[in-house]
């Protein structure tokens, strides 16, 4: 007993580590969780798949065996204490009991034995009666029950253990090692993995998705492993005729469903499979068990940040690849749905300050979290988005997150361009500013004319003639110096390759640190920002100019405009890709996530459940209790001397309180 209780107590704690730490995840999850080191050392202990781990199943097999053993030692000896009513004590013997009585009867022997056993037949107490040379024994017991409990718990801890092994990933190992199967771990579609990572239809036991896109059919459900996965033959095939999605206010899915057709062989069945209401065909159980994106088309388009030119068309579906340049473009992923917190910071509503150039606080707001988070929320719904990775010849990639539409923060409308190196990493956004038509266009005209060194000339031209004072007309060639270094600067002309600082309002910040002394940077660098403010001011009227446009105004929503474009444009020669991809639109194909399993381990699992709460509550709430009655002749023919004394299995309070009813109600003694 010692030993099973010290197993069960491993097991626990190992069950702890499993519920704790997720399982049967990729390797790369538990590294960027815990890096490499400890990573590779929880692996070594299969803390991964603990449920399937060799010294867990050793442990389990060891807990099994004892357990089944003091069952199967203790049953014979149970079953034969539940017939036995030890009604050969002697009678000398009931003196020695805790809960004792002597009492005369006014009835002789016959009817006294009569009488008690009536009564004790109204109480609840099953008796058996032996017939003696001086007298009578009545045994009589109650709570026979608080056996039977110890046989059902100790079989509930079996039956939950070896239900748990048929239906964990133990079993699937061992398929894969009867039918010579190995992991898949590379990547690609499920139709071009071969058939030595595929188990057959006769596995008896597997859990494993099954992704299926509305208008298709799929009959193969994928297996997940740490190392990788392998993929389990259906023997019917599973077709998504509709899925139906509810969402709350916060976006979050409320409800969703799926209509389903299954095709097992020349046989067809309809079925609607709901969260928590699984479809059971062929002692398969389908679970709905998520959603995601079944080959969305998108229509996007590729536009130039650098230098002016032709914006470029692209056509695919989610879950393609598509040549880009040097680059391979994965397209990942369409959300149509985007509820954010949106609420602003009242003291700040324009978003911005360009006069002051703390580049830290500054890019920290500006490239951080599209939707910072705040202690009230204002929640909407910003519009579609959708992600994509740019894979370099090394395959190294990075995954970019945009929005289709302006979202607006802090009082302005920007367009939102995410990326991040990793997805451990959160998402850095570029907020480009919408132009007075909602669209891009005007924030893209001006990062294109930034990299021109001819319109910057012009446009410091432009603003040295409009900014020098009629009085000082030779301040004017200084003023454009110092207006054509500033664009310099901040467009990244100025940079060399390998820099670590490429331009915006860190080159200015740079210049500043290095050529001006400490005294006078805050009076150049509020000078400086406001030639640089100017200056952006007239490329942008240059770039409408070519355009075809009239100047802009010089009003609150040109200022807004400018104000967020300066931040943008420094950020924006940041930005990991010489292209933005825009969304332009697309046609939406929803895939339902299916969760099939044969769990053959299942029904012993919930009959052991019921075993263990029907012996637990036996065992606890049940209490054995003897009773013994012995009836003798007294000195008057016509009464009888009765002895009467209890035991029972566990000590209480209340045992004393039922003997004195016992005493009332068999010996008529009101004490």
């Amino acid at each position: 007993m010692r030993f099973a209780i010290t197993l069960l107590s491993v097991i626990c704690i190992a069950s702890v580590i499993g519920t704790v730490l997720r399982q049967s995840e990729p390797m790369g999850n538990y590294i960027n969780q815990f890096g490499p080191f400890w990573a590779e050392v929880f692996g070594a202990f299969n803390l991964y798949t603990v449920y399937s781990a060799p010294w867990f199943l050793v442990i389990l097999a060891f807990l099994v065996v004892s357990t089944s053993l003091c069952i199967a030692r203790n049953t014979p000896k149970i079953i034969a204490d539940l017939k036995n009513y030890k009604e050969g004590v002697r009678e000398q013997s009931l003196q020695a009991h805790h809960h004792k009585a002597i009492a005369e009867l006014p009835s002789n022997p016959p009817m006294a034995l009569a009488e008690i056993g009536s009564a004790l037949t109204q109480l609840g107490w099953k008796a058996r009666v032996q017939q003696r040379e001086h007298g009578t024994m009545i045994a009589a017991r109650q709570g026979a029950a608080n056996k039977l409990g110890y046989i059902a718990a100790h079989s509930a801890i079996v039956l939950i253990l070896i239900g748990g092994v048929l239906d964990g990933n133990a079993m699937v190992k061992l398929a894969m090692w009867l039918q010579g199967k190995a992991l898949y771990t590379g990547s690609g579609f499920v139709s071009e993995i071969k058939p030595e990572h595929r188990l057959s239809t006769a596995n008896p036991s597997f859990r494993g998705n099954v992704s299926v896109a509305e208008n298709q059919r799929q009959g193969i459900a994928v297996l997940s492993l740490p190392s990788g996965v392998v993929l389990q033959d259906l023997p019917f095939d599973i077709e998504l005729k509709k899925f139906n999605v509810e969402y709350y206010p916060t976006g979050m899915p409320k409800s969703f469903a799926s209509d389903i057709v299954i095709h097992d062989g020349g046989q067809t069945r309809e079925a609607t499979v709901k969260v928590n209401e699984p479809v059971i065909h062929q002692g398969l159980a389908i679970y709905q068990s998520s959603f995601e994106d079944g080959g969305s088309k998108l229509k996007l388009l590729a536009q130039p940040l650098a230098s002016a030119g032709t914006p470029l068309p692209i056509e695919g579906r989610v879950g393609t690849r598509l040549a880009f340049g040097d680059q391979m473009l994965e397209l990942d992923g369409l959300r149509v749905i985007n509820v954010e917190n949106l609420a602003g910071d009242a003291s700040n509503p324009s978003g911005a300050d360009v006069r002051k150039v703390d580049l830290g606080e500054r890019l920290g707001q500006h490239l951080g979290s599209g939707a910072k988070g705040n202690t009230t929320k204002s929640l909407h719904n910003v519009g579609p988005s959708f992600s994509y990775k740019l894979r370099d010849a090394a395959g190294q990639a990075r995954e970019f997150n945009n929005y289709m539409l302006p979202v607006e923060l802090d009082g302005q409308k920007v367009f939102l361009a995410g990326v991040r190196e990793s997805p451990a990493d959160a998402f850095r956004y570029l907020r480009m500013p919408a132009d007075e038509n909602g669209e891009l266009a005007g924030w893209l005209r001006l990062r294109q004319a930034l990299g021109d060194a001819s319109l910057r000339d012009t446009a410091a031209q432009r603003y040295a003639t409009a900014a020098t004072p009629p009085t000082q007309p030779q301040l004017a060639p200084q003023l454009k110096l110092t207006a054509q270094r500033a664009l310099t600067l901040f467009s990244g002309a100025a940079a060399k390759p390998g820099d670590e600082v490429k331009g915006g309002l860190p080159a200015l910040s740079q210049f500043v640190e290095r050529d001006v002394p400490e005294s006078d940077r805050q009076r150049v660098s509020e000078v400086l920002l406001r030639i640089l403010n100017g200056s952006l001011f007239e490329l942008n009227q240059l770039a409408r100019e070519q355009a075809g446009l009239k100047p802009a105004a010089t009003d609150a929503a040109t200022q807004a405009f400018m104000t967020q474009a300066v931040m943008s444009l420094s950020d924006s020669l940041y930005y990991p890709s010489p292209m933005l991809l825009q969304l332009q639109d697309f046609e939406q194909v929803q895939a339902s996530v299916f969760q099939v399993a044969r769990a053959p381990g299942q029904k012993l699992v919930y009959l052991g459940a019921l075993l263990l709460i029907i012996g637990v509550f036996a065992m606890l709430y049940v209490k054995e209790r003897r009773l013994w009655i012995w009836i003798a002749p007294s000195a008057d023919p016509a009464s009888s001397q009765v002895r009467m004394a209890m035991s029972s299995t566990r000590e209480s309070p209340d045992n004393a309180t039922l003997f004195a009813q016992l005493k009332a109600a068999l010996l008529k003694d009101p004490t």
